[in-house]
């Protein structure tokens, strides 16, 4: 997770901004799970990181 977000998540919660802490979970969960499916572009995403279809 990159400092600056940390900083971010860490300055919601001492000031309890729900709104920002929802905001800025749910913008790491979609960057993370954009990034996996543009390292594995051919897995499906109940195999996991890795494994391949055929």
């Amino acid at each position: 997770m990159p400092q600056w977000l940390c900083n971010q998540l860490m300055r919601a919660f001492q000031n309890k901004n729900r709104r920002q802490i929802r905001l800025l979970n749910d913008s790491w969960f979609f960057y993370r799970t954009r990034r996996s499916q543009e390292e594995w572009p051919d897995t499906q995403s109940t195999d996991g990181p890795g494994k391949r279809k055929y």
